[in-house]
């Protein structure tokens, strides 16, 4: 069994197709038919199953790719952390965001790559939690930076916990809202409710608060998978956002009866066994001094396990 084996494999499953693969890898179609049948033969069991053109996994071809592929990212890494070596801090980085971290993060560590490292490619991929998760696992991202209770465990991805922010009803200055001396639920209620998509736990800690009339398909009546625009809509109208604290602090908070008291907890997520490169350090440590020298008058806390989490993508 050979690397070239294996990258031959993973070609072949991508594209479903010998032709196409072939031509990918610059090689015949008769090399690669061999290629693939050696590795058949020396594995005892089939990987494709053959209908027609067309060529499709078998069960046992899935677990020996999602095997395999472990080994040819750690051949990978090895080149890549060659080459970032000899040329610094160069080559390409791929970063999901889900819309909290994106809203606190994203136009930072842009203008930081762009000022300081211009010769770094860097994509930042925005999108809800299973989609950032599916193109972390099929190589599309180096890493995602989501809600850390918006993932399930699972054994081939790593996730860190980064960081944890309060989250808060908030509005525009000026709002009516903020003459009261108490704001209730049902205060909040008489204005249009704004928010992402928010986690069970979030759920759970509002109907505790304020009963189960507060569930949030009642709630909260304007959804959006990006909080940016939330927030514009938030500063021109009456509405009420409901996000995390640090992703809004041009808005002002309501301080309800009774408060609150939730959180976003961040996640850092990588693929389990993957040799973390150069550039992707680079970015993590980034990524964690500016999320601690966040503006707040609010404490940034460690994570603190009591803490419900308010889902911030």
């Amino acid at each position: 069994m050979t690397l070239t084996q294996l990258r031959h494999m993973s070609e072949l499953a991508k594209t479903g197709s010998f032709i196409k693969s072939s031509e990918n890898l610059f090689v015949t179609q008769p090399a690669l038919s061999r290629s693939i049948k050696s590795l058949e033969d020396e594995l005892g069991e089939r990987l494709f199953d053959r209908q027609g053109r067309h060529t499709t996994l078998t069960a046992f071809g899935e677990e020996i790719l999602r095997r395999s592929q472990i080994l040819l990212d750690l051949a990978k890494d090895i080149k890549d952390t060659n080459r970032n070596f000899k040329n610094g801090l160069s080559g390409q980085i791929r970063i999901g965001m889900g819309s909290g971290p994106g809203a606190l993060l994203m136009t930072k560590l842009l203008e930081h790559i762009a000022v300081n490292y211009p010769h770094l490619h860097i994509e930042i991929a925005r999108g809800k939690t299973g989609m950032l998760i599916e193109s972390l696992r099929a190589r599309k991202l180096d890493a995602l930076i989501i809600n850390a209770r918006s993932m399930k465990p699972s054994q081939d991805l790593k996730m860190e916990i980064i960081y944890e922010t309060p989250g808060a009803f908030m509005v525009r200055k000026g709002h009516p809202l903020k003459k009261l001396k108490k704001v209730t639920i049902d205060d909040l209620r008489k204005y249009p409710i704004a928010s992402t998509a928010l986690s069970e736990e979030t759920e759970k800690t509002i109907i505790d608060r304020y009963g189960k009339d507060a569930n949030l398909e009642s709630l909260v009546n304007i959804k959006c998978s990006e909080i940016s625009s939330l927030i514009e809509v938030a500063q021109s109208s009456n509405t009420v956002l409901l996000a995390i604290r640090n992703s809004a602090l041009e808005l002002e908070e309501i301080s309800l009866e009774p408060p609150l008291n939730a959180t976003a907890i961040f996640g850092f997520v990588t693929i389990e066994n993957r040799t973390e490169s150069p550039l992707l350090r680079h970015v993590r440590d980034f990524i964690e001094k500016n999320l601690f020298e966040q503006p707040n008058k609010l404490a940034i806390k460690k994570m603190n396990k009591k803490s419900p989490s308010l889902q911030a993508g």
